[in-house]
């Protein structure tokens, strides 16, 4: 693979990364600026080494993880949309803000974003890519496209705020059908 080629794997594992961010960006208010770094570190963290692993691991994590990717994807986003659904059911006439920005939760939409990662690794193995610069393109690119997920959500959430703090919501239930139709 060439560097272009490897820019544009990382914008593509980068796609879920960004979507992810809005959803965060329309539903959280307070601590912006560090919950966004930290969101965006999380994020690219995880889509910066998945591929170690899958180019380590390639016969064995790809057998066990590969066949129930789509179920196990759809199944954290489906909690992840379902909780802030219940959320803002639950916290409709208090103030505070309705988040998923906690360890379990970051950790839980690092690794759903990045099992297409881990099997990307798998392509870089077999085409003989150079591994740490592919891995640090994916990690960057990951945390801008992060970036600019939870600021434009952030700027969206002003217009109708109860209206995108629900899509915010419906975004994770959209991935977790799509994990599977896909």
């Amino acid at each position: 693979m060439g560097i272009t080629d490897i820019i544009l794997l990382a914008i593509a594992l980068g796609l879920d990364c960004l979507i992810v961010s809005f959803s965060q960006g329309l539903i959280i208010s307070s601590n912006r600026i560090k919950n966004s770094l930290l969101l965006a570190c999380v994020m690219g963290l995880f889509q910066g080494l998945m591929p170690v692993l899958g180019y380590y691991e390639t016969g064995k994590i790809h057998r066990y993880i590969y066949p129930y990717s789509k179920e196990i994807v759809c199944i954290i986003f489906a909690i992840l949309g379902i909780h802030f659904l219940l959320e803002i059911i639950r916290h409709k006439k208090e103030k505070e803000d309705i988040k998923c920005i906690g360890f379990k939760c970051l950790i839980a939409m690092g690794f759903a974003t990045s099992i297409d990662a881990l099997v990307s690794g798998i392509s870089l193995r077999l085409t003989m890519t150079n591994l740490f610069i592919s891995c640090t393109i994916i990690g960057i690119i990951s945390f801008i496209m992060s970036q600019i997920g939870f600021w434009s959500g952030n700027v969206f959430k002003n217009i109708f705020p109860k209206f995108w703090h629900v899509v915010g919501g419906v975004i994770f239930v959209v991935l977790a059908v799509k994990s599977i139709l896909m």
